[in-house]
């Protein structure tokens, strides 16, 4: 069970469904499923009389930060903890940009929190520093027994993966992990302002590293020769939401310079 959004049910080629198993999709608010939807979707489920000849929930998915750079609240995350806990669900996060979520201005998560509250969680390496990889926590002990079977099943066992270890206690040392995190969401706020003061309104508010500003059509074509950004949705005939991403790497330079040129824009 995730949002519409959800990475596994837009940006993975079905690879949920070619395992055996089916994405099972509730319109998200900004990215965010409540645990009120994921209740609705078990209760429905089997109040059906032919439930049998349907895809069981069983896990629910979420991604924080958000593929719309909104994240999830203590009060949001324990929410769907208790909820999964009645109903006998996994409860699962992507964290491809954990460490942005949690860098965020008014995030109240740690990632103690994350840890307590689902059965299994990743931080991403990819996107925060690492050049390959991702770091899998599974804290429900049951989950654990047969996964490195799984793992090899599925092609996914590394030959030499104390590179990949490398890399994570890299990250973990000295608070790297974070600190960059954080040198990420400072450049984003940049960008964020730079829109604000311009007047440009945005798809949704986001406190993370992607923004998502509703640009005039002539501004993008201009923006666009110097700077990339990823299209995402057409507002109106003049105007375009788009995404704008900044990273571990991104050189305060470079975005100051792409906050001149919004502003001249």
């Amino acid at each position: 069970v995730c949002a519409d959004t959800g990475h596994i049910n837009v940006h993975e080629s079905g690879a949920v469904e070619a395992t055996g198993h089916k994405v099972i999709a509730v319109p998200g608010t900004d990215g965010k499923i409540s645990a009120a939807q994921v209740r609705a979707v078990v209760e429905n489920h089997w109040d059906d009389a032919t439930h049998e000849h349907m895809a069981q929930p069983k896990l629910v998915y979420v991604s924080n930060p958000t593929e719309l750079g909104t994240i999830y609240s203590l009060a949001e995350l324990t929410a769907l903890h208790d909820l999964c806990r009645e109903k006998n669900l996994f409860l699962y996060m992507d964290g491809a940009r954990l460490g942005y979520g949690l860098a965020a201005a008014g995030n109240d998560l740690t990632l103690a929190d994350v840890a307590r509250l689902t059965d299994a969680f990743y931080i991403g390496g990819t996107k925060v520093g690492a050049l390959f990889g991702e770091a899998l926590v599974i804290t429900d002990e049951g989950l654990k027994e047969d996964f490195r079977y799984i793992e090899k099943q599925r092609g996914a066992m590394l030959a030499k993966g104390r590179l990949l270890g490398v890399q994570f206690e890299t990250l973990f040392t000295d608070d790297l992990y974070l600190k960059i995190s954080r040198h990420a969401v400072g450049m984003a706020m940049l960008i964020r302002d730079a829109c604000r003061a311009k007047g440009w309104e945005f798809l949704m508010e986001s406190p993370t590293n992607q923004q998502f500003p509703i640009v005039p059509v002539e501004a993008l074509k201009k923006l666009g020769e110097k700077y990339a950004y990823s299209p995402w949705a057409k507002i109106d005939e003049r105007r375009e939401a788009v995404r704008f991403c900044t990273s571990w790497a991104s050189r305060e330079e470079d975005v100051r310079a792409l906050a001149a040129d919004i502003a001249g824009s």
